[in-house]
């Protein structure tokens, strides 16, 4: 993700988050740390043409990662891109030598949860309220000592 992803960024983020959505200056905050040796890991998926399908975000700091942020568009959605996305997160953060990554997750949000699932989450928690002005509870899921699993990606070619 660059700077100049953030508008159409933004607009998928509302569309998708309408309640919780962050604001463009939270992209800027992550993105000022995606600079090597940096902190952070972001990229977007797209078609193309160049319109953003999907995005995601890492933290990475020492043995712990935190997944930051993954969304799909709507017609997007159930195409395997979430998991081509969050494989590429796993993927960063074993390089980045996490021993473990963590990731909050609506607990209405069955479908994220069952993909993080797959991937070897496991819920260690929930964050009372943790989604506002909504008032929703996150699930708290841990994957521990991340690896690459090739299997779980996505043969998308909109992955970009």
């Amino acid at each position: 993700m660059r700077w100049w992803d953030i508008e159409p960024v933004m607009a998928l983020e509302l569309e998708l988050f309408p309640e919780d959505a962050w604001s463009p200056a939270m992209y800027w905050s992550e993105l000022a740390e995606t600079h090597p040796g940096g902190t952070r890991h972001y990229t977007v998926a797209q078609t193309p043409d160049g319109a953003i399908t999907g995005y995601a975000g890492l933290m990475a700091v020492g043995a712990e990662g935190d997944v930051q942020t993954i969304a799909v568009a709507p017609g997007h959605q159930g195409t395997g891109l979430g998991a081509t996305l969050l494989a590429g997160l796993v993927e960063e953060s074993a390089r980045r030598g996490c021993e473990e990554l963590l990731l909050e997750v609506r607990v209405d949000n069955l479908r994220a949860q069952r993909l993080y699932e797959r991937f070897g989450f496991q819920p260690v928690g929930v964050r009372r309220g943790y989604y506002q002005p909504a008032d929703v509870d996150a699930l708290v899921m841990r994957l521990d000592h991340p690896t690459y699993h090739p299997e779980h990606e996505s043969k998308d070619p909109d992955h970009g």
